[in-house]
């Protein structure tokens, strides 16, 4: 290459890197092209290598052409470089001066309650107000607190309707919250007033209504006269408060061998306003809450006479009643650990709110 077409080809590649530097917008887009055209494999930085290569009576003259062209062209780098940070420096001024510091901050975003958490809470809330205390008792039970107590001796057929998960103790996972009927007998005696939330386990096929994990309310009243009517009563109460509306309910006989008589109340299926659905097996009900007087024996295990005091139990189960509640259709969806399990209740009411009265937090 004679010293002419030298000249040529760093012209040509000084109106190159002028073109490219207009449409650079960051310091990082300058570095790229800079080495793209200075560095020891850019264009310039390949012709410099070359000087060896000429005449000694050429390479003073392409030395000096080249140097002349570096020159030029880091200036053009080193002018974008300003530029750019010029214009980032006004950006960053002006974003500086539009901050009001009298505005009030942005309020993180909070979590969220569990469906079962919220409705256990209102439940809770329900029933203090009619003066019940809230009780608790241990998910590892004893045979006779979880059996026989309540009338289940070890030849009962109620045994084989709830399949229970045995441990090597001799304990057992309990598949009730009732055992804790009982167990506030002996501590209070009567009169009596509680409810017993809580986990249950039973060693049993999983499908869109059955768990074997799940949660439920456990309900005790005895005193003198205790009778059905105070039982619908209450449990009347209790749905329309928890659903905020009128609950249509139905009361058939059931059997349940700690109470006596039983009943299974029914409400609606309110996934599919009582058309039928997976949730509530195409019927149009879901059972929701098995109650009855208590059982004679029952009160006698726990120390009362029964000739004295009545009273009534109830079992609610609050999964259900959460599904219920927020349209989830899957109870599968409670224990799954998915943090989408926390959306229904924000999503189907309204934003988290306090709610003063509870003093707890709620949506």
């Amino acid at each position: 290459m004679d010293i002419e077409q030298l000249r040529n080809q760093v012209a040509r590649i000084e109106t190159e890197v002028q073109s490219l530097l207009k449409g650079v917008r960051s310091l990082d887009d300058v570095r790229r092209v800079r080495s793209r055209f200075l560095g020891k494999k850019g264009a310039l930085g390949k012709m410099m290598g070359t000087i060896r290569d000429y005449t000694p009576d050429l390479r003073g003259q392409v030395g000096q052409a080249l140097n002349t062209a570096n020159k030029a062209v880091t200036a053009l780098f080193d002018e974008a470089a300003r530029r750019i940070s010029s214009s980032e420096a006004a950006a960053e001024a002006t974003k500086a001066s539009a901050f009001d510091p009298t505005l009030p901050g942005v309020r993180p975003p909070l979590g969220n309650l569990h469906p079962v958490t919220i409705v256990q809470w209102k439940i809770e809330h329900v029933f203090q107000r009619l003066g019940f205390t809230v009780e608790a008792g241990p998910d590892m039970e004893s045979d006779y607190y979880n059996f026989e107590a309540l009338n289940i001796p070890a030849d009962h057929p109620a045994r084989d309707m709830q399949d229970t998960f045995w441990l090597t103790n001799g304990l057992l996972l309990r598949t009730h919250t009732s055992p804790v009927q009982v167990r506030s007998m002996e501590k209070f005696g009567p009169p009596i007033r509680c409810i017993v939330p809580g986990r249950c386990f039973r060693y049993e096929t999983t499908d869109a209504s059955h768990e074997n994990t799940f949660h439920q309310c456990e309900g005790l009243m005895i005193d003198r006269n205790i009778s059905i009517a105070n039982l619908i009563a209450v449990m009347k109460l209790l749905l329309r408060e928890v659903f905020e509306r009128e609950v249509k309910i139905r009361l058939r006989p059931g059997y349940f061998p700690f109470v006596e008589p039983g009943f299974e109340l029914d409400m609606s299926c309110l996934i599919c306003d009582g058309r039928g659905c997976a949730t509530c097996k195409k019927s149009g009900w879901l059972e929701i809450l098995p109650c009855g007087m208590v059982h004679p024996n029952v009160l006698r295990h726990g120390g009362i006479d029964p000739h004295e005091y009545t009273g009534f139990a109830f079992g609610l189960g609050l999964t259900r009643l959460a599904m219920m509640k927020y349209g989830i259709h899957d109870i599968r969806v409670m224990n799954s650990g998915d943090l989408r399990a926390l959306v229904p209740p924000c999503r189907l009411t309204g934003p988290t709110v306090w709610d003063s009265e509870m003093g707890r937090q709620a949506c």
